[in-house]
């Protein structure tokens, strides 16, 4: 008789994603879109086992695909026993609570629930534990009549680390008291921040800004030996980290040129406002900066499309006219598309170095390739 073996490993959840091809959005996006959302259940924890995709030109408000797509989608999930679906768009409560009457026992999350709990997991320092707790019950208070029933069937796992949801007992009233003690506490140590900002205004100070994943935190080790993790996920860093960094002024023998470096987090697509609210004190980094160094990743696809996210991000918080040095990173992974069309890695510098106002970079942090082109740049910039 064969023995039996056991395990305490934890069992790898499993997830299908849900998306909608909206009358201005072509096919080929709506499945770029649903990578980025793969990419981010991924960085979750959890196993893709499927895309189901609809084309409506708005979301059906009572259950979000229409009736045919949701039959079809229930016994996708019943067949495969599929853990949890994952929403791009914001679901309503009401969508919530009828999704679960069709779908039954399965988790039911939407992008910025997902993006909420990667955040959660993420946060290790004290700013970033309350910026995020204070989402994640601004998120719940109007979902509060629905989300506790759902919450209270399920044992854990992805969506669902959040701020006191083991508890049906929690109601407004108690998340109201939540958000404002997380406010008062998020305020102290904002106070806390801006003093040590002020002991630093001597210096001059680089933010370096893009979307999630971008290589911002290599550039930040390889210029100033910081030791931030850097990993290939989305959101592997939300503190916000600075370094003081020296160069040799090349013109000036003996002569340096000291500066502040700080590595924020990275923006992305649908961004929960409550999310871009909370973490404006971290980015104060990136609004007091002297100048911006915004990194790009030069081979993704949608590198073009990503620029414009941030640029907006940037906007939103009040940092657009800042002087900006454009980094195209990851040189090393660009490949051209397969069509006639496509441009090749000089064409693309020599087209962006045309066409934009200020210093432009393209380098590859990871392999340190061009690594004195950066810093020369950033050298006259800080002059």
């Amino acid at each position: 008789m064969k023995p039996e073996f056991y395990t305490n490993a934890k069992k790898t959840e499993t997830a299908v994603l849900v998306g909608i091809i909206y009358k201005l959005q072509s096919k080929n996006k709506t499945s770029e879109y649903l990578d980025e959302l793969e990419a981010l259940v991924t960085t979750a924890g959890a196993e893709t086992k499927g895309r189901f995709v609809q084309t409506l030109e708005y979301p059906n408000p009572r259950t979000f695909l229409g009736e045919g797509k949701l039959a079809e989608l229930a016994e996708f999930v019943k067949f495969h026993e599929i853990d949890m679906v994952v929403f791009d768009d914001e679901l309503s409560p009401s969508q919530i609570r009828n999704l679960e009457k069709e779908l039954k026992e399965v988790k039911i999350i939407d992008r910025s629930t997902l993006i909420l709990d990667i955040f959660a997991r993420n946060a290790r320092t004290a700013q970033a534990k309350t910026q995020v707790e204070l989402a994640q019950n601004q998120y719940l208070l109007p979902r509060l009549t629905n989300m506790w029933t759902h919450l209270s069937k399920q044992k854990g796992g992805i969506g669902m680390k959040g701020p006191g949801e083991t508890e049906i007992e929690t109601d407004r009233r108690i998340i109201r008291e939540n958000i404002t003690k997380l406010k008062e506490r998020l305020a102290i140590i904002e106070r806390q921040g801006v003093v040590q900002r002020q002991a630093r205004t001597d210096k001059k100070r680089v933010a370096l800004v893009g979307y999630t994943n971008v290589g911002k935190s290599t550039i930040m080790n390889a210029l100033s030996n910081a030791g931030v993790h850097a990993e290939n996920k989305l959101f592997a860093t939300l503190d916000s980290t600075v370094r003081k960094v020296v160069f040799e002024d090349p013109d000036s023998p003996g002569a340096y040129i000291p500066y502040l470096l700080s590595d924020t987090v990275g923006f992305i697509r649908k961004l929960p406002t409550l999310l871009v609210e909370s973490f404006k004190s971290t980015l104060a980094e990136t609004i007091e900066a002297d100048v911006l160094v915004h990194v790009v990743d030069i081979s993704h696809p949608e590198f073009e499309s990503q620029m414009e996210v941030v640029k907006q991000t940037l906007y939103d918080i009040g940092a657009r006219e800042k002087p900006v040095l454009l980094v195209f990173n990851k040189i090393d992974a660009y490949k051209p598309a397969d069509d006639s069309e496509a441009f090749s890695l000089e064409e693309l510098e020599n087209s962006w170095v045309a066409k934009e106002n200020n210093p432009v970079v393209f380098m590859s942090a990871q392999e340190k390739v061009n690594m004195e082109g950066l810093k020369k740049a950033l050298i006259e910039l800080l002059r």
